[in-house]
């Protein structure tokens, strides 16, 4: 079966070299699928492309010795070039997320084709009106928050005015009503906060500095797993 059609997203890891204080990212990612991550996207704004690959190839084999590779999703965030490229080396990557204004995701789609995922997250201020009349059809989930500020991606939020804005759970709920995909929320997700975005019945959360930075990162992932499975 395709991982597409299988998709998990209900605890997602997106983490690079920026996000892990000097540790590497590969024992970060690793910690996450044991713990039971379901969902990793390699993100980086300063990692050249070569460097963006072997971190693809690292994850692949990490999710591949753990016998996950028909469980747990590889994405790449933005660069279809190094998604492109990691495949022609025979890297297994299941698909991409982009932004409103990163690679259009038809595009994303024809060049990755059917199997493949594709997950998309548009401008904080426009999501709601983005939500309803976006073609969907090209597209697997959307993301969406910050729930909280965050510092490792400051201008999540920003709106047309370099406002901040973030998301209520309230917020959160009326985007799950009226989306007509799975929603992923994430943007300073806390261990505290998964209750309620349970409760919006969304489809899952996403985190970066709540495993990455954490003294434990696999104490650290289990501890949300087990609260999105048991709130």
């Amino acid at each position: 079966m395709s991982i597409r059609k299988n998709l998990d997203i209900s605890a997602y890891l997106v983490i690079g070299p920026e996000n892990t204080k000097g540790r590497p990212v590969g024992g970060i990612i690793k910690a996450a699928v044991t713990a039971g991550f379901r969902c990793i996207q390699i993100r980086s704004k300063v990692a050249s492309a070569i460097e963006l690959i072997e971190l693809t190839r690292q994850a692949a084999a990490i999710i591949h010795s753990a016998g996950k590779s028909e469980e747990v999703a590889l994405l790449v965030n933005d660069r279809l070039d190094v998604v492109l490229a990691a495949r022609k080396l025979g890297i297994k990557v299941d698909g991409i997320h982009v932004g409103q204004t990163d690679i259009p995701v038809d595009i994303c789609r024809e060049y990755l084709g059917e199997d493949s995922i594709v997950g998309l997250s548009a401008r904080t201020d426009e999501l709601f009106a983005y939500i309803k009349t976006v073609d969907v059809g090209s597209i697997d989930y959307f993301g969406a928050g910050p729930l909280h500020q965050t510092h490792t991606k400051p201008d999540c939020g920003l709106d047309s005015n370099g406002r901040i804005i973030t998301r209520s759970f309230a917020d959160i709920t009326e985007l799950r009503k009226c989306s007509p995909l799975p929603i992923v929320v994430g943007g300073g997700v806390k261990l505290s906060d998964i209750p309620q975005l349970v409760k919006t019945q969304i489809a899952g959360f996403f985190v970066v500095s709540a495993v990455s930075e954490a003294d434990d990162p696999e104490i650290a992932a289990a501890e949300l797993v087990k609260a999105w499975k048991y709130a």
